[in-house]
């Protein structure tokens, strides 16, 4: 009974022997003493032996391209691992424990920064990482990089922007930290897209190594290709300025005679001026290409121009013609017997009346004796009336045959303007559709510049 009392009492110190924490572990790894030593060393046996690096990127999202100042704005993760020899444990003697997370400060790690990085990243980074027992330590980070991008906006809003994110590290050579990584870019490009979020449309994510002779450090570069959803730009802006054209192409339709068609015109040309305004603060100033849509909108603008200004010749040419009948119409009235009985009738009427009642007021000598004269030419009030009539009819009929003739055969100059105005519509449809022809193939078939 004895023996088997102290059987139990042994069974149950060892079993309590058996429970470790991870306190245990930090303090046979001297962790808890040397902090500040081992988060400064790089951790080799033989200083000679660089320290080799897993690096891994991974786009998580997108966040924005900036056109105007040629940034790029990403969430990326970067994982980082690799062996420490001097933390190695055997996971039997503390209870079959092989991994744990501790604070990020108590160990050495790789400095990885991005070269294109304008802006440090103010988000809250990971402060722990993870150890094994056989040694290896792995670290994860979450980072929102603002990077500097070269942007090719030639084919803007149908261009596709190459942006590099250039992992290396800056105090360590290649002789002592080397980055091994996977070169698989098809793979790479796979995992990106299972997490991806973005506006933009994601095409595909390369990586390659490019040590720099230079510095004698080695970089991974990571290079993402995208395409602009451009359907937000076509239905926002193409979109309209063609409708803005095809109001343009109807004020052929007006007439010419009044002012109507020149505000009308203006009020066109505006409009492609706001959008050309709102077109600057897009695009960088920076760049030394002219993008399409700027020669889009210029030629746009520049067509509705010339139709303004053919708009006022032909305006001027009507102006004219009118100016010159009035001239000649004064001129043959001068010149004209017919023209002076016309006057002599009219002063007939004014002062003679048909009617046998006296005047209401006196008349002067001189309206006296004309209208004396005028009536002793008349033998009765009758005959005067009708010879009024008659003239009225006679003036009605010459009137009539004037207009009509007018309407038959208008000025020279009219009809030079009308013929014009013709031949330069037909001019101007063909014009444009080339010049739309060619910008949307330029647009469609070229590349990046």
């Amino acid at each position: 009974m004895k023996t088997v009392i102290l059987a139990l009492m042994v069974l149950v110190v060892v079993s309590q022997g058996t429970k470790f924490s991870y306190q245990d572990v930090l303090t046979h790894l001297n962790l808890t003493k040397t902090k500040e030593l081992r988060s400064m060393i790089r951790p080799v046996n033989d200083y000679r032996e660089p320290t080799v690096v897993n690096l891994h990127m991974f786009l998580l999202a997108i966040l924005d391209v900036r056109e105007i100042d040629q940034t790029f704005v990403s969430l990326i993760q970067i994982y980082t691992g690799w062996e420490d020899p001097h933390i190695r444990w055997d996971s039997e003697d503390f209870d079959g424990l092989e991994e744990m997370t501790v604070p990020a400060d108590l160990l050495w790690k790789p400095d990885v920064k991005i070269e294109e990085m304008l802006e440090k990243d103010n988000s809250v980074p990971n402060s722990f990482i993870t150890i094994d027992s056989d040694g290896t330590v792995e670290q994860v980070r979450d980072l929102r990089v603002v990077s500097s991008c070269k942007m090719h906006i030639y084919k803007f809003p149908f261009d596709t922007q190459s942006c590099n994110l250039s992992l290396t590290s800056i105090a360590y050579p290649v002789e002592e930290l080397r980055f091994e990584f996977i070169n698989d870019s098809k793979l790479v490009t796979e995992w990106t897209r299972q997490s991806i979020q973005s506006e933009w449309q994601f095409i595909n994510m390369t990586v390659q190594y490019r040590p720099q002779s230079d510095q004698r450090q080695s970089v991974v570069i990571y290079t993402i290709r995208m395409k602009r959803n451009h359907g937000v730009f076509i239905a926002n802006f193409l979109v309209p300025i063609m409708f803005l054209y095809c109001l343009d192409l109807a004020s052929f339709l007006m007439s010419d005679s009044g002012g109507e068609k020149v505000s009308f015109k203006v009020t066109v040309l505006l409009a492609v001026t706001v959008m050309q305004l709102l077109l600057n603060e897009m695009l960088p100033s920076s760049t030394d290409v002219v993008p399409l849509i700027a020669v889009f909108c210029i030629g746009m603008f520049g067509l509705m121009m010339i139709n303004l200004l053919e708009t006022i010749l032909v305006m001027y040419l009507i102006e004219k013609d009118s100016a010159s009948e009035e001239t000649k119409a004064d001129k043959n009235c001068s010149l004209s017997d017919d023209c002076g009985d016309v006057k002599k009738w009219t002063q007939c009427v004014r002062w003679c009346k048909v009617s046998d009642d006296p005047p209401s007021e006196p008349l002067s000598m001189a309206n006296q004796e004309q209208s004396g004269q005028l009536m002793e030419e008349s033998t009765s009030p009758d005959e005067l009336s009708e010879a009024v009539k008659g003239l009225s009819l006679l003036l009605s009929r010459k009137e009539e045959r004037k207009r009509r003739k007018e309407e038959r055969k208008p000025g020279y100059w009219t009809r030079v303007a009308r013929k014009f105005n013709i031949i330069f519509f037909f001019v101007y449809v063909t014009v444009s559709a080339l010049f739309l022809v060619v910008i949307f193939s330029e647009w469609t078939n070229s590349k990046d510049e």
